[in-house]
């Protein structure tokens, strides 16, 4: 029966209509998975949970103007596991909620120690999950956690996916216009993977759109996501939104967005993401990094 609900358990990540045989391979996923559970049970009160950040850049000035926490998990036995490894199974079992919540505290509150060691104020955008955004006690929270750390609203950047809006449309709508009434900044994140319409986002009170790092990844070799980049840019600025390329890896891919008018961005060719007592020495941007 074990064996056959660690099947069920991989065919049900494949999608619908799936099977799959039990093999040794299965077997040793589903002990992996098992033995994360467990851990990621006691990750929080064991302080085995960090985040990282990685810069946002004006592409005009060339400014650092915000930071992305990324969390990652300090395990005892297997080192720094990236979020690909257990959000999931965070979700599956419930601790996505706590797990959230302690991302938002913590961010607030490194983004409240930066501006009182002097640095220039940032805003600090953290991923929140679909289950997150439909807990009853969402906004509350966000609101407890601001004035316990004495961040103002307006230096926080929630960012969601198009799915996690538009699936849930009318709760999602009346939480974020909540959220848009304290102050907080809403971008969606990863846009361009789903097929959300700009025409059904211009309904949420969105600040800002993240194109996602698989269109910028091509834009030198294949002019069709470049036409989609622009059109993207275009439309963003048409709406009044901030639009925020991610995934930016090379110099060629920063040129072709800038001369499309891309207003900020991220990735790899600016820095990757670092502890907190590394992220100050990040900010000096210079051209010809």
């Amino acid at each position: 029966m074990k064996k056959a609900d660690s099947a069920m358990y991989h065919a049900k990540k494949s999608g619908r209509d799936s099977f799959q045989f039990f093999s040794s391979e299965v077997s040793a996923k589903a002990l992996e998975r098992q033995s994360l559970e467990t851990s990621l049970h006691h990750a929080i009160e064991r302080q085995e949970l960090v985040l990282h950040y990685q810069s946002k850049l004006d592409l005009v000035s060339g400014e650092v103007v915000g930071a992305e926490a990324l969390i990652r998990w300090r395990h005892p036995q297997l080192g720094l596991v990236p979020p690909g490894r257990f959000l999931a199974i965070a979700e599956d079992c419930g601790l996505i909620v706590p797990i959230g919540r302690w991302v938002l505290r913590e961010a607030c509150r490194q983004a409240r120690a930066w501006q009182m060691s002097g640095m220039t104020p940032l805003s600090i955008a953290i991923n929140v999950s679909p289950m997150e955004l439909r807990a009853p006690d969402f906004v509350s929270g966000v609101c407890s956690i601001l004035k316990e750390t004495g961040l103002e609203p307006r230096y926080l950047e929630l960012e969601l996916t198009e799915s996690a809006l538009t699936e849930h449309s009318r709760s999602a709508s009346c939480v974020l216009t909540e959220l848009r009434d304290i102050g907080v900044l809403l971008a969606v994140d990863d846009f361009g993977t789903d097929s959300a319409s700009l025409t059904r986002l211009k309904h949420f009170p969105i600040h800002a759109l993240k194109i996602d790092k698989s269109v910028v990844r091509d834009l030198t070799t294949d002019e069709d996501d470049a036409g989609i980049v622009t059109a993207m840019i275009g439309m963003g600025k048409t709406l009044h939104m901030q639009v925020v390329a991610e995934g930016v890896e090379t110099r060629q891919q920063l040129e072709i967005l800038r001369e499309h008018g891309c207003p900020q961005a991220q990735g790899y060719y600016f820095g990757r993401p670092v502890p907190a007592e590394d992220f100050g020495y990040s900010l000096a941007y210079h051209d010809d990094c």
